[in-house]
């Protein structure tokens, strides 16, 4: 079982994710709605959005409350696994 000391951050903290993916009107719904699963009071209106140079792609800015790593890992995985998200940091 892996220990809660596998981290340098103490909870709660402020935590910024950096998600990119592919310029699409739907992508910040989309990675608004996976975020507010595991970070419930994250408010969207604080998200960040800048598109790439080219305009192909979108990275969105959310800095949510983490309360633990198992919430980081959850939301790190549910965030990863979606089609139109190609990185998130």
């Amino acid at each position: 079982m892996a220990s809660y000391k596998d981290t340098l951050l103490e909870f709660p903290c402020e935590f910024p994710l950096k998600i990119m993916g592919k310029a699409d009107d739907k992508l910040a719904q989309v990675v608004l709605d996976i975020v507010t699963v595991h970070a419930p009071d994250f408010d969207g209106a604080t998200m960040e959005m800048r598109a790439s140079a080219g305009g192909n792609y979108l990275s969105l800015t959310c800095t949510v409350v983490a309360r633990s790593k198992p919430q980081l890992d959850a939301l790190y995985t549910d965030l990863s696994g979606h089609p139109m998200i190609k990185v998130v940091l």
